[in-house]
């Protein structure tokens, strides 16, 4: 089989593109660099299973050949990232999905949409299941992220139920891993790199707000089971269990063995202030739950990040 990934050189796209070449599909990635990076996957340069094409998928997409899956996980999905672009993040979340699934269309193959927890927003039902509508609010700073996820979870429903298209849709929880961006607004990247420089380590709130943290093999390993496997109606991917800001500060400053102290800062508008997915749709339709403790994945990450900082 051969599949189509956008966003193909950003953190979890690369991770993506490498589980899918190692279960034999053919891949073709996409990506524009506007957050990705061609660091990611220069490892599959002159890989025969493998090719590229930089572009922007806001714009109409052609693929010569057969294609058997589109998996459209391009977008800014970091902090930072969507609020410096707003108007791409929108853009790629509905122009973007619109022609991700106009090729799924036309090749008659198979769409996953990466969209995220972030649709629940600051959630007042907890743990969050696949039923919950979600606490959004759309004219806030974040609901440029949350707004486009939340359209183009409509937009895939819509060409599932007009146009017969064989669609999934993700909800990925807070993931991390090796190849994530130093600095880049989400916690683990930012907290890790603070403590390896010996910076005091920013908390926003008082530290009390929950997330739970999914390491990137377990979720593409989701992903995976989810495309060949799920049906069209929304699963969550993430892992339950969940730990407050403050508690991973703490993990963090013990396994880099800092010195540095934790700082607190305003929260930023609409923080969620709890974060869990339920999973038993997961469970039970994929068999799938995370494997990798919080501990382990954070060594595992705290190595790259160590890597790439010596760099």
């Amino acid at each position: 089989m051969r599949v189509l990934i956008s966003g193909a050189a950003g953190f979890l796209g690369s991770h993506l593109v490498d589980r899918f070449l190692e279960e034999g599909y053919d891949v073709v990635g996409v990506d524009n660099f506007i957050t990705g990076s061609p660091d990611n996957i220069a490892h599959l340069l002159g890989n025969p299973k493998f090719s590229f094409v930089e572009h922007d998928v806001t714009t109409f997409i052609y693929v010569a050949g057969q294609v058997d899956g589109v998996l459209h996980f391009a977008s800014p999905a970091s902090p930072i990232d969507y609020l410096e672009l707003p108007i791409q993040t929108l853009k790629v979340g509905s122009l973007g999905t619109h022609k991700a699934l106009g090729l799924a269309k036309a090749k008659q193959a198979r769409f996953l949409l990466a969209s995220t927890s972030e649709v629940y927003g600051d959630p007042q039902v907890h743990p969050q299941p696949e039923g919950y509508w979600g606490h959004v609010n759309p004219v806030g700073p974040r609901g440029v992220y949350d707004e486009a996820k939340r359209f183009a979870e409509a937009m895939t429903m819509a060409y599932h139920r007009t146009h017969g298209v064989d669609t999934r849709i993700a909800r990925i929880f807070n993931t991390y891993g090796p190849r994530m961006r130093a600095r880049d607004g989400r916690v683990v990247s930012n907290f890790i790199v603070q403590a390896l420089k010996g910076e005091p380590l920013t908390i926003y709130g008082d530290g009390s707000q929950t997330r739970s943290f999914c390491f990137a093999s377990d979720l593409v390993e989701g992903i995976l089971r989810l495309f060949e496997r799920g049906d069209a109606d929304p699963v969550n991917l993430g892992n339950p269990s969940e730990f407050t800001v403050r508690e991973l500060a703490e993990l963090i400053l013990q396994l880099t063995e800092s010195q540095s102290s934790l700082v607190e800062r305003p929260l930023p508008t609409d923080d969620p202030k709890v974060r869990r997915p339920d999973i038993s749709r997961a469970q039970s339709m994929l068999e799938w739950s995370p494997q990798v403790s919080l501990e382990e994945g954070l060594k595992r990450t705290v190595a790259h990040f160590k890597a790439q900082l010596g760099a």
